[in-house]
């Protein structure tokens, strides 16, 4: 089990697909609503309608996401963003989710998203806002280790921010995304949870 919750913590950081360039387990992602909760086990109904169990890690987490509006999205910024080509090929976020400073680095890096056959998730310092002419989104400039990424942000697109949250917003009902890892006995364990604040869907 110790060596389990190093591999997921490991691919959290990594975020995502990533995780597999590192030589870990695939992550599995959860999202869905909570059916049950238990101290050590989350029932999660999915996108397909089937419940999946969720296994809480020792000492695990929770994150709790707001929706802020775009123009919370400033330059130094540290942010994510699942995105996909749009015209001209340029990339066109789907969501944004904003880090506090204690979460500066994570995942930092750009790969590809499990949300569709060219999704990807970039997760990266705004360097610059722009706008979006005879539009209200914004354009930004996200830098990282060894790349930038240039990204329209529609007026539209759900924009969310983490705040540290507690066991006690895990209830039924509520919204969660979950990075899973399965053990051999084929239980998904997660040493951190993402659940939405009044009814806030997880976007990513």
């Amino acid at each position: 089990m110790k060596r389990l919750l190093a591999i997921a913590a490991t691919a959290l950081l990594a975020h995502g697909a990533g995780a597999q360039m590192l030589g870990t387990p695939a992550p599995v992602f959860v999202r869905g609503t909570i059916v049950t909760a238990d101290p050590a086990v989350l029932t999660v109904k999915v996108r397909d309608g089937t419940n999946v169990p969720v296994t809480l890690a020792p000492g695990f987490k929770v994150a709790a996401l707001s929706t802020i509006g775009i123009d919370a999205i400033r330059p130094n910024s540290f942010i994510g963003t699942a995105a996909k080509p749009g015209r001209g090929g340029v990339l066109e976020a789907t969501e944004v989710h904003v880090f506090p400073e204690a979460m500066r680095g994570l995942g930092e890096g750009h790969r590809a998203w499990d949300a569709g056959p060219t999704s990807t998730m970039t997760n990266g310092n705004v360097a610059r806002v722009g706008t979006i002419k005879h539009h209200s989104g914004r354009t930004l400039t996200v830098d990282y280790k060894g790349g930038t990424q240039e990204i329209v942000v529609p007026a539209n697109v759900p924009v969310v921010a983490f705040a540290e949250g507690s066991a006690a917003q895990l209830t039924p009902g509520a919204h969660v995304f979950a990075l899973t890892m399965k053990t051999a006995d084929g239980r998904l364990v997660t040493n951190q949870v993402a659940v939405g604040v009044g009814g806030v869907i997880p976007p990513m």
